[in-house]
């Protein structure tokens, strides 16, 4: 936390990692606000407690939701729920930089850091470019989409509910938000419909590659027009990070697709009834929406128990950093796997794609993926407490809950109190990063032993 003087006065700032946190926080409550408004509900008003969730839920885009939202609430509400999606898709110190930008006023040093630490993102240069690049691209994705889904919607909705029916869930897919407004069957009732299936798919896709990815992969790709180059040469001339980011999220996608296939069908409640084309279909879709997404064309409480646990696993480690997805993200998941295999082949470098990874790096990724998976243990540990649910269906629901997935074994519609409390913490955290939650309000040590050097000392490990 910083220090400056004002006047002649002392003023402390809020450290960058504390701006993120709160602002998700007042999001979130004003947020739960407007959906406890008459207006908002359809019929009698549920307990604000519920309405904090769905607030929670669409603003960390998670998806869980302890009633079908169009049951519960009224265009004003689903309306609330949209614009709690796309803010907390981009994140709301995004927008506000924005406008501050387009009202042409200049962000000071820390303002940049701020937004810095909220995209993820590592340089500060040419800042506004960027996140006016962010918000074009966001539309045009989800502009693309919502047309997309309309041609479905609009022949068995009609056209001004067929409209708005396309908009809302493509926002929601690219935000992987996964809140749906058909009913309590998600995507079930179009599970054999091709564009709306390969549609949801993309956009889910493409929201969770990360805002570095689509920029790095757009410029190369203008380079590889202009030099004519092949695809090959256009990937290898990608930065490291766009490499890993692709080549991860491929993997995911088609092991993910093969899993769920293989473990899926001969079960007559999922797949298992399918045609052949459409089972590969269900199970990519699946695999697809494990990129933290949330909506579903199976019904996931009648999933094989190896399924949610395998599902588990892959919600885990979720999307990419600088997106919209949760989890603990690929490139975490990538360095630590690069980590090991350097370790098994005796390497003392940690070498990927002709380039090495600095240890700093490696840290971070454990570190992460460390207090992510301890911050989800203790979660489950509390909801078999305060559950009386199935062990497997309390994990995939705990695991859902922190990556922001959104996906649930019908388990959260009859959450206790305190059960619906330890899943809105999970989320927050999730959607905010357990790092930036740890850093935001932990206290600097008055110690500073950072330049000091101390004498080996001598552990026995395994």
């Amino acid at each position: 936390m910083k220090e400056v003087i004002v006047r002649g006065k002392k003023k402390r700032m809020i450290k960058p990692t504390r701006q993120i946190a709160l602002s998700f926080l007042v999001v979130i409550f004003i947020g739960s606000l407007l959906l406890t408004l008459p207006i908002a509900n359809n019929g009698t008003p549920a307990r604000y407690l519920d309405h904090l969730f769905v607030a929670t839920s669409a603003t960390c885009v998670t998806g869980l939701v302890p009633y079908p939202t169009v049951d519960q609430y009224s265009l004003f509400g689903q309306i609330v729920i949209l614009c709690l999606i796309q803010i907390g898709g981009l994140g709301f110190l995004t927008f506000m930089t924005l406008i501050y930008v387009k009202a042409r006023k200049r962000l000071s040093f820390t303002s940049k850091l701020v937004v810095q630490e909220a995209l993820n993102v590592n340089s500060l240069n040419n800042l506004s470019h960027f996140l006016r690049n962010i918000v074009i691209y966001t539309f045009l994705f989800e502009g693309i989409g919502a047309l997309l889904l309309c041609s479905q919607f609009i022949p068995d909705y009609g056209l001004f509910k067929g409209l708005y029916m396309g908009v809302f869930h493509s926002i929601s897919a690219f935000c992987n938000a996964g809140f749906d407004i058909i009913g309590a069957s998600s995507l079930v009732p179009y599970q054999n419909n091709l564009i709306i299936n390969f549609t949801i798919c993309i956009l889910i896709i493409m929201g969770g590659l990360g805002f570095c990815v689509w920029f790095d992969i757009a410029n190369k790709i203008k380079e590889g027009f202009s030099f004519r180059k092949s695809a090959v040469r256009i990937f290898k001339s990608l930065e490291l990070h766009s490499k890993l980011v692709l080549t991860t999220t491929v993997f995911l996608l088609v092991s993910g697709t093969v899993l769920v296939y293989l473990l899926e069908y001969s079960n007559p409640n999922t797949i298992g009834g399918m045609d052949g084309g459409y089972k590969l279909m269900g199970a990519f879709f699946q695999s697809t929406t494990l990129r933290t997404a949330g909506f579903a064309t199976i019904d996931c409480a009648q999933l094989t128990v190896a399924t949610k646990f395998i599902m588990c696993i892959y919600m885990f480690i979720g999307g990419s950093p600088a997106g919209t997805a949760g989890g603990v993200k690929t490139v975490t998941f990538a360095v630590i796997m690069i980590t090991l295999k350097s370790l098994f082949k005796g390497d003392d470098n940690v070498n990927v794609f002709k380039r090495r990874i600095e240890i700093d790096f490696l840290k971070r990724s454990l570190c992460i993926f460390i207090f992510s998976l301890a911050l989800v243990v203790v979660g489950l540990f509390c909801l078999t407490i305060t559950e009386e649910q199935s062990f497997i269906d309390l994990c995939f629901e705990a695991f859902s809950g922190f990556a922001t997935v959104g996906l649930t074994a019908g388990l959260t519609p009859s959450l206790s109190d305190v059960g619906k409390i330890v899943i809105i913490i999970l989320m927050y955290i999730g959607r905010i990063g357990p790092i930036t939650m740890m850093l935001s309000f932990m206290r600097k040590s008055q110690k500073n032993t950072g330049n000091m050097v101390f004498p080996k000392g001598e552990i026995i490990i395994g």
